[in-house]
């Protein structure tokens, strides 16, 4: 897993793309606070090597909690900036800083 961030110079954005290697699942999506951890939308496109890869653009200066959602099953991305400890998930959330 990882993430690349491109800071944009004409826009307050980060480009924020979500590289995910998961030969064996049918769906893969990013969620968190960015989509209000609603996977619609926010699916990753699965490319013919398996790996699951989408690109986002969040607004700077921001941080981020969010998870994969892998077939289901809720995963953390090993390369974070950060992990938060999320009450109502009863586990920690990865967090982004843009």
């Amino acid at each position: 897993m990882s993430i690349a961030k491109q800071y944009l110079k004409t826009k307050p954005v980060c480009k924020v793309t979500f590289t995910v290697p998961a030969e064996d699942a049918k769906k893969v999506a990013v969620v968190g606070d960015f989509n209000d951890w609603n996977p619609k939308g926010s699916t990753l496109k699965k490319l013919k090597n398996g790996t699951f890869k989408g690109t986002f653009d969040l607004p700077k200066e921001s941080s981020y909690e969010f998870r994969y959602l892998i077939d289901g099953n809720y995963v953390n991305e090993a390369e974070a900036d950060r992990y938060q400890w999320n009450d109502f998930a009863g586990s920690e959330n990865a967090v982004l800083e843009v």
